[in-house]
């Protein structure tokens, strides 16, 4: 297996976990939250979802999917297109009520499809490119990988959960 076999692999695990979580449900159950602080299914999705597509797109030099395919039209949510949903407050997360299951993974899957065909190029030489000096260490193109899979595979992982406490 190579670099790109492995990303590939770890991007479309987050993929399954989504569709799994999100896949048949309800209106109610996507925006349902099991305490007035905690984050909704569909707050969920839309934020890994949103945090791999600026991620990726940023470290690829391409276009969002969000705005270049006009998901965020789409959506109709209240925030700036280049909210991603970090530093979201309960109220910012109340306002992501998306309830329709398709609207949530047509977009995952547009984002998927991009970062797939993105990945599928990258050789081990590649990941140890830096892309952000901003950090001590600086931040090379595998971290920020590495760094989006934990943070899609957490909150994906959170969605299923909270499907199941909720009865999905």
């Amino acid at each position: 297996m190579n670099v790109a076999e492995l990303l590939v692999d770890g991007f479309g695990r987050i993929r399954e976990v989504v569709h799994d979580a999100v896949g048949g449900l309800s209106a109610d159950l996507l925006v349902a939250r099991p305490g007035p602080k905690a984050n909704s299914i569909s707050w969920l999705v839309w934020h890994l979802t949103r945090v791999q597509d600026d991620h990726v797109a940023g470290v690829a030099g391409l276009e969002q999917v969000w705005t270049g395919q006009d998901w965020h039209g789409r959506f109709g949510l209240p925030f700036p297109a280049g909210d991603i949903g970090y530093g979201h407050r309960s109220e910012d997360v109340a306002a992501v009520r998306i309830t329709d299951p398709d609207l949530l993974i047509g977009y995952h899957d547009a984002v998927h499809e991009q970062t797939v065909d993105w990945v599928s190029g990258l050789s081990g030489s590649d990941l140890g490119r830096v892309i952000d000096e901003n950090w001590d260490p600086p931040v090379t193109l595998g971290v920020r990988l590495v760094s989006v899979l934990s943070d899609d595979l957490q909150h994906a992982g959170q969605a299923a959960y909270l499907r199941g406490l909720l009865g999905g």
